[in-house]
């Protein structure tokens, strides 16, 4: 990935010297003629295209934020109504990621979105312990999580 990376600058460098144009535009042209070249080349490139990893990253991003604000409704829902009804909790949720980098990105998004806060992670890396403040279904909390930021998470990193 990173030679692709590479070689995409080096086209848009080469680009601008052709054009005799030194703008972050022509830079940017060039960048995007790159893209397309890698694109077509792509079978004779030994890696993986590039951009489909930068796709990925972008549905990442997009997920935290769908799942930011959803979680941030859902808390304004329980904390404004009239008797506080709610069921705090602690889970634990299986993981079958298996690097450092990968575990310590779920843990941040859990904790980062609103309601839910990751505690621990165990010793072999294969549970991390969440609070959660309010659990309906332990089962249906554990699923949601895998289907959502660990599924995307995998798709990112492997």
């Amino acid at each position: 990935m990173p030679f692709q990376i590479l070689l995409n600058i080096l086209i848009a460098v080469m680009w601008m010297f052709m054009s005799e144009s030194y703008t972050f535009s022509t830079f940017f042209g060039g960048y995007l003629i790159g893209i397309l070249l890698l694109l077509v080349l792509q079978r004779f490139i030994p890696d993986a295209f590039y951009m489909k990893r930068v796709v990925k990253v972008i549905r990442l991003m997009l997920l935290f934020t769908k799942e930011l604000i959803l979680s941030n409704l859902q808390i304004v829902k329980l904390v404004y109504k009239p008797k506080l009804d709610i069921t705090p909790g602690i889970f634990a949720l299986p993981t079958e990621l298996k690097s450092d980098w990968e575990i310590t990105l779920l843990a941040n998004l859990i904790s980062l979105t609103p309601g839910t806060l990751s505690i621990a992670v165990s010793d072999d890396n294969s549970l991390i312990y969440i609070h959660a403040m309010h659990i309906d279904d332990t089962q249906e909390s554990i699923q949601e999580i895998k289907d959502s930021f660990e599924k995307a998470i995998m798709e990112v990193t492997r």
